[in-house]
């Protein structure tokens, strides 16, 4: 008799990407198996091979996640009224998932492995390509940035913006303070904020307007 409890495909892909990412974050990307991964999502390794041949494919498709979620989040802020709402819709799109350590450990350890992966380096530029042509994009068709009192361009904007969140991102896996995940998230989220009113001020405009 067939078991009409059985989880659709996509939702039991969704359950094994989460689970992998929570390994990768603990153990990295070396030292995961397919038999740590299985057992952190509470099924069979049997079970993980029918939805990815290996580990790399595991990898392979959370990328694929992560681009299709940026290309929405994009579109998204392509619909806002200013390029200040715009960057908060970027930068906020994830601020309240779980274990915000976790995915920054994850985000570390996945571009170390970048560094010596080929395989692993072409989806992370993939996924950063993505990215930064969307924020540039955005930037450059700005009125904010055509006013902006400096002569940076939408790249050099783009990199600098990047360079602090994934600085501010990284920092937190060694961060030991008894602040709540809310509180940090706040406090990493003003510092962003500051930034962009300073790098899109005006002439007429105060610094922290």
């Amino acid at each position: 008799m067939s078991d009409s409890r059985i989880e659709p495909a996509p939702d039991r892909r969704e359950q094994i990407l989460n689970a992998a990412m929570i390994c990768f974050a603990r153990r990295g990307f070396h030292q995961t198996s397919m038999h740590h991964i299985s057992g952190e999502a509470g099924i069979s390794v049997g079970l993980i091979y029918r939805y990815f041949e290996n580990k790399d494919a595991v990898i392979s498709a959370m990328a694929d996640n992560h681009k299709s979620e940026i290309q929405q989040v994009l579109e998204r802020a392509r619909g806002a009224e200013t390029l200040l709402a715009a960057l908060e819709i970027l930068f906020t799109a994830h601020c309240c998932e779980n274990e915000p350590q976790v995915t920054a450990a994850f985000v570390v350890d996945l571009f170390a492995e970048a560094s010596r992966n080929p395989r692993v380096a072409e989806l992370v530029r993939d996924v950063t390509k993505t990215v930064m042509d969307g924020v540039t994009d955005l930037i450059a068709r700005a009125t904010e940035s055509k006013n902006a009192t400096h002569d940076l361009t939408p790249r050099q904007l783009t990199e600098l913006i990047f360079a602090v969140s994934d600085g501010m991102l990284m920092r937190e896996v060694l961060n030991v303070s008894t602040a709540t995940d809310s509180e940090r998230r706040e406090r990493q989220l003003e510092v962003a904020r500051r930034l962009w009113r300073l790098l899109f001020k005006s002439e007429s405009a105060p610094v922290y307007a």
